[in-house]
C-alpha cells in the first residue's frame, strides 16, 4: 500500500472520494429530462460494487485498480469532443497527484520527455502547508481572507522550449472535515496569523498535522501563457528605463498596485540603500515619496528601522508587513518606522526589499490609511511583481549612475576613487536643486587638514638631451640636403644653388657652436619654405638628383616634414620611462590604499611625478591616526627606490641612455585641498599653503647652498624639508631602509639656496642600493651599476 499522506506535510489528511460528484449525480437521477436522468443513472452504476470511491481512500494503488471506473465517472468533466483542446486533469488538491487527464495533456507530458518530474513552479513546501491552512480558515470558518495567487506548470516541449501553463482549481467536488486533533480558531487566533505568515511554527501550531480531512478531489483547468508571460517581460523591460524620474511613474503604480491588492487609495514609496554609509536615501524625482525617511533627506538605516524589520529587510532580503500601525506603535513606545508611519496617519503598511543577487538596493514602500488592509498574508501577491520592480531600479540606477558620472565629468574630470563620494553628494545635490528650479552652481569640493606627500622621478638633463637629438636630426637632414645641391651645382652653376649652399653651411655651423632655443624655428622653417617646393618642383625636372631627392623624402617623416631619428629615440625612450615608472607606482597604489585609503595622482612629464594627501577628511571616517601618514612616508621611500631599480633594470629596452633623479618633498602642516573646476584638478587652498605649491614647482632645479651643485643628482634619493623632526623622522626611515638594503648609510645633510620667497629648506641626500635583475641578491652602488652595465 502507498498511501498519498505519506511524506506530506500538512493539515490535511487527503482522501479521495466522488461522494460530491455522486450526490450531483443523484441529484441529476431525478430530472424530468430522460437523458440527464438516463446518464447519471449510468455514472451512479458504476460505484454501486464499489464504495470506497464514495466513502474515500488514500490508497494511490487503489487508483490505479479503478482506473477505468474513474475514467467513466469523470467522463462527464473531461469531454471527449474536447480532450484534444483542453488541458485538464483531476488530481489531489494543491499535489502534483494526477488521476485522469485530457488527451492535451497527456501529449504535453510526453513530450517533456521520460525525465520531467510535474511540479508547481511557485509552491515552496511550506507555502502548501500554509495554503491548505488557509482553505479551512475560508472554507470551513468562514474567515474572509485574500489568498488567491496564480499557480503556473513550467513544462518544456518537444524542442525543449520551457512553455508556461497558469493553473485554475474547482474545488466544487472537495470538502473539508475536521477531526478530533483539530483546534477552534478565534478572530484573535486569525488576526495573529494574518501578521506572521512567515512564521510556520505557529501556523502549525493553530493547525496541527492531520487535523482535518480533506475528501474529495479537484478538476485543474490549465491555460498556455507562455506568450503572456513573454510580452510582460518584454513590456517590463520597455516600461523600466527612466521610469523612476518620470512624471506619472508614481500614478501609474499606485493604479496597478490598487488592482493587484483590490485596495483603493494605496500610496506607493521608495528609499535607496547606500550601503556604503548604511543610510536610506530619498530617491530623486518628481513626486517620489518615502514614507519611511518622512520629512528627511537621509537616514541612518538602524535609525529608521526597528530590529525585526532591519533584519528581515537588510538581512534576509524578505517583506515586512505591519497590520496595525497603531498598536505596533504603542507597543514600541513610538520608535523606529512606527513613529514615521503613524505621525503620516498611515494604519497599515509592507515594506518590500528591492534586491538582486543577495545585495540590497532600496526598499519599496505600500502603505494604506486603514488597519489589517495590508498585512503579511497579502504581502506575498508582491511575489510574482517584485522583478518587474527590480529590473525598474537597476535601470534607473545605472541612469541615476551615468548622470551623475557625466556631471562629475562635465563639471571636473576624472576622479580617484578615494574623493568620488563628495562628488557623487555634490552630484546629487545639483541634480535635487536643478530639479527644483533653482539655478545653482556646482558645489565646491574641499578637504581640509590633509597631509601632502610629493615625489618625483625626473630625467637628468632631459632639455640637453632633446637638444641633442634635434641637431642631430637637423644635421642629418641639412648634410643630404647638401649633398642634392652640390650634385646641381655640379651640373649647372645658378647662383641661387650657391645662395642655399651658404645657408645650409651658415645652419649648420650654427648647430655645432650655438644652438638656441629658435635655432629649430628657423631651420624648419628654411626647410619648409626654400627646399621642399625646390625637390618637389626638381622630382621630374632633373634625373640626375631623382633619386636622391626621392630617398630625402623616403628618410622625412610625412607628419612633420622633418627627419625624426634620434628624436624619435629620445621621444621613445621618455614615454617607456614613463609607462614603466606609472605602471611600477600605479601597482603599488594598489596596496598602499588598502593600507588606508588616500588621494593618488601621477602626471607624466620626463619623468613620473606624483601628489598624495592623507587624512580624516577623504575617508569620511574617524579612523585617521599619525601611524598611517608615517606608514605613507616609509611606502613612498621605497617605491621611489623600486622605481629607481626599474629604471635601471629596463634601460637595455630603451632607444637611447639616460639617467634620473628622484627627490620627495616633506611638508610638515597639514593643508586644505580645493577642486580647481577650470583646470579640472586638484591645488591646495589659500594663500599660506601656496607656499607648498611654490617649492614643489622651484625646488628640484635649486642649489645646495654656497655650490653650484644641483640638490638632485644620480644614484641618490634626495629628501627635501624644512623642520627638524622631519628630519628625525626621514633618518629613522633611512636607517631602517639601510638594514632592508634597499639604502646606502652614507647620509648627507646640507641646506638649500634660499628660492624666491621661501628660505630655510633643508634636504637630506643618500644613496640607492641597485640590484642588476629582480632576482639579483647582490647590491650595488649607483657607480657599481653603471660600471656593470656598461662592461
Amino acid at each position: 500500500m502507498k498511501d498519498l499522506n505519506d511524506h506530506i506535510d500538512s493539515p490535511f489528511t487527503i482522501k479521495v472520494s466522488f461522494d460530491k460528484l455522486f450526490r450531483h449525480y443523484e441529484s441529476m437521477a431525478e430530472s424530468s429530462d430522460p437523458f440527464i436522468a438516463m446518464k447519471a443513472k449510468h455514472y451512479l452504476s458504476q460505484q454501486k460494487d464499489i464504495p470506497v470511491l464514495r466513502e474515500g481512500f488514500s490508497d494511490s494503488e487503489l487508483l490505479k485498480t479503478y482506473e477505468q471506473e474513474i475514467r467513466m465517472i469523470l467522463e462527464d468533466s473531461f469531454s471527449g469532443v474536447l480532450t484534444k483542446n483542453e488541458i485538464k486533469t483531476a488530481s489531489v488538491p494543491y499535489y502534483d497527484v494526477i488521476f485522469n487527464s485530457s488527451e492535451r495533456f497527456r501529449n504535453i507530458i510526453k513530450n517533456a520527455g521520460d525525465n520531467f518530474e510535474l511540479k508547481i513552479k511557485n509552491m515552496p513546501d511550506d507555502d502548501r502547508y500554509r495554503m491548505a491552512c488557509l482553505i479551512i480558515l475560508n472554507f470551513h470558518y468562514g474567515f474572509k481572507v485574500d489568498f488567491k495567487r496564480p499557480f503556473f506548470y513550467e513544462i518544456p516541449d518537444s524542442n525543449g522550449i520551457l512553455r508556461t501553463y497558469k493553473i485554475l482549481y474547482n474545488a466544487d467536488f472537495s470538502e473539508v472535515i475536521p477531526t478530533e486533533k483539530a483546534l477552534e480558531i478565534t478572530k484573535e487566533d486569525f488576526h495573529q496569523l494574518l501578521d506572521y505568515f512567515d512564521d510556520i511554527d505557529l501556523w502549525k501550531e493553530k493547525f496541527p498535522p492531520n487535523s482535518y480531512i480533506l475528501k474529495g478531489f479537484v478538476i485543474n483547468n490549465m491555460f498556455d501563457v507562455t506568450d503572456d508571460t513573454a510580452i510582460s517581460q518584454i513590456k517590463s523591460s520597455l516600461l523600466v528605463s527612466g521610469k523612476l524620474q518620470d512624471d506619472h511613474f508614481i500614478d501609474e503604480l499606485q493604479s496597478t498596485f490598487e488592482s493587484l491588492f483590490n485596495i483603493k487609495d494605496l500610496k506607493i514609496g521608495f528609499v535607496i540603500y547606500n550601503k556604503e554609509d548604511d543610510t536610506f536615501e530619498r530617491v530623486i524625482g518628481k513626486d517620489m515619496e518615502s514614507y519611511l525617511l518622512f520629512n528627511s533627506d537621509v537616514e541612518s538605516c538602524k535609525t529608521v528601522l526597528c530590529e525585526g524589520s532591519y533584519k528581515a529587510l537588510m538581512n534576509d532580503n524578505h517583506f515586512f508587513s505591519i497590520s496595525d500601525v497603531d498598536a505596533y506603535y504603542k507597543l514600541s513606545n513610538g520608535e523606529a518606522q512606527y513613529k514615521a508611519l503613524h505621525d503620516q496617519d498611515i494604519k497599515s503598511a509592507i515594506l518590500a526589499p528591492i534586491a538582486s543577487n543577495g545585495n540590497l538596493l532600496g526598499i519599496l514602500e505600500i502603505v494604506s490609511k486603514n488597519p489589517k488592509e495590508l498585512n503579511s498574508v497579502n504581502a506575498n501577491k508582491l511575489i510574482d511583481v517584485m522583478p518587474y520592480i527590480v529590473s525598474s531600479f537597476l535601470r534607473s540606477k545605472v541612469e541615476e549612475e551615468n548622470l551623475i558620472e557625466a556631471i562629475i565629468q562635465q563639471e571636473c574630470t576624472s576622479i580617484h576613487p578615494s574623493v568620488v563620494w563628495k562628488f557623487e553628494k555634490a552630484a546629487k545635490k545639483f541634480i535635487k536643486d536643478k530639479q527644483s528650479g533653482n539655478n545653482v552652481a556646482f558645489s565646491k569640493i574641499v578637504f581640509e587638514n590633509v597631509y601632502p606627500l610629493f615625489g618625483q622621478i625626473d630625467v637628468k638633463g632631459s632639455s640637453d638631451a632633446r637638444n641633442l637629438a634635434t641637431q642631430k636630426d637637423l644635421s642629418l637632414q641639412l648634410n643630404l640636403i647638401k649633398k642634392i645641391i652640390d650634385t646641381l651645382l655640379h651640373e649647372e652653376q645658378l647662383p641661387i644653388y650657391e645662395k642655399l649652399k651658404f645657408q645650409l653651411d651658415t645652419y649648420n655651423e650654427q648647430l655645432g657652436a650655438d644652438f638656441k632655443v629658435d635655432s629649430e624655428q628657423q631651420i624648419t622653417g628654411f626647410l619648409k619654405i626654400d627646399i621642399e617646393p625646390l625637390f618637389k618642383f626638381l622630382l621630374n625636372k632633373k634625373s640626375g638628383v631623382k633619386a636622391a631627392i626621392e630617398d630625402y623624402f623616403k628618410k622625412v617623416d610625412s607628419e612633420l616634414n622633418i627627419i625624426y631619428y634620434y628624436r624619435k629615440n629620445y621621444d621613445d625612450t621618455i614615454a617607456l620611462i614613463n609607462k614603466k615608472m606609472s605602471g611600477l607606482i600605479d601597482t603599488k597604489q594598489v596596496k598602499a590604499q588598502e593600507m588606508y585609503p588616500h588621494y593618488f595622482e601621477r602626471f607624466k612629464t620626463d619623468g613620473v611625478e606624483h601628489n598624495m594627501y592623507i587624512g580624516e577628511s577623504i575617508t569620511k571616517e574617524e579612523s585617521f591616526n599619525d601611524i598611517y601618514l608615517y606608514n605613507l612616508r616609509l611606502w613612498q621611500l621605497q617605491v621611489m627606490c623600486d622605481m629607481e631599480n626599474e629604471f635601471y633594470q629596463s634601460q637595455n629596452q630603451f632607444p637611447i641612455t639616460l639617467d634620473v633623479t628622484s627627490m620627495i618633498l616633506v611638508f610638515n602642516q597639514p593643508l586644505s585641498i580645493r577642486f580647481r573646476m577650470d583646470e579640472k584638478r586638484f591645488d591646495v587652498d589659500g594663500t599660506y599653503n601656496a607656499r607648498y605649491e611654490v617649492v614643489k614647482k622651484r625646488v628640484d632645479k635649486a642649489f645646495i647652498k654656497g655650490s653650484e651643485e644641483r640638490v638632485t643628482t644620480k644614484g641618490k634619493l634626495t629628501v627635501i624639508y624644512s623642520q627638524k623632526e622631519d628630519e628625525d623622522e626621514y633618518i629613522g626611515y633611512i636607517k631602517f631602509l639601510n638594514s632592508k638594503q634597499i639604502l646606502k648609510d652614507d647620509i648627507e645633510i646640507f641646506e638649500i639656496q634660499d628660492l624666491q620667497g621661501i628660505t630655510g629648506l633643508k634636504a637630506i641626500r643618500v644613496s640607492i642600493l641597485y640590484h642588476k635583475d629582480k632576482n639579483e641578491k647582490s647590491f650595488y652602488t649607483f657607480e657599481d651599476l653603471m660600471s656593470e652595465i656598461r662592461e
